[in-house]
């Protein structure tokens, strides 16, 4: 692998591009704040504006590693600020990582997570060089279960009562999905 860091990356709806500290108030009222989009996730609605500045601050100060994947997801029309997409734990040794990603509910089921994450893993798998890319999703995150799907993550297993939902305290089942360089490959040599 080669790290290459956040660049800016487009597709024909989006800008998927580095977080800034400024982007803290669009990206609390779009969706950080919202219990609906955050029912499945690793993390609860934030309560304040003050803890979306303070996340940003972080993120913004992660970049300063060129191993660091991470975008705030742009809508083109209006440039509005609609979502997060992250490879987290870039492993060098494995050449590998693992997919994080959220959106505001008004822009589900647009295809646009379908968009920003196929545009991610080709520059993963065409510029960075990663061999692998896993995703894990709640079994009942049917949605989040689709983007992975139509983008060639194939199923890997189900790990059952894995995660207790912080948003419910529900245990709930663990989807393990992966996609490797050839697959990767595979998939696209035939558009």
């Amino acid at each position: 692998m080669e790290h290459r860091g956040t660049k800016v990356l487009e597709t024909a709806r989006l800008v998927l591009r580095p977080w800034k500290q400024s982007d803290a108030e669009e990206a609390f009222a779009n969706w950080m704040s919202d219990p609906e989009v955050t029912k499945f996730l690793t993390w609860t609605p934030h309560g304040d504006i003050s803890v979306t500045r303070a996340l940003l601050k972080t993120w913004e100060e992660e970049y300063a590693s060129l191993a660091v994947y991470h975008w705030a997801i742009v809508l083109k029309e209006g440039n509005v600020l609609i979502g997060d997409i992250i490879v987290m734990h870039a492993d060098d040794y494995q050449e590998m990582g693992e997919l994080g990603y959220c959106m505001g509910k008004a822009w589900w089921g647009k295809g646009i997570m379908t968009e920003a994450l196929s545009e991610v893993l080709r520059y993963c798998f065409e510029e960075v060089g990663f061999y692998r890319i896993d995703g894990t999703h709640a079994a009942k995150n049917i949605g989040s279960s689709r983007v992975m799907e139509k983008c060639g993550l194939q199923y890997e297993g189900t790990r059952r009562s894995y995660f207790r939902l912080l948003s419910t305290g529900e245990r709930v089942d663990i989807v393990q999905r992966g996609i490797l360089r050839e697959d990767y490959f595979a998939k696209n040599s035939q558009k």
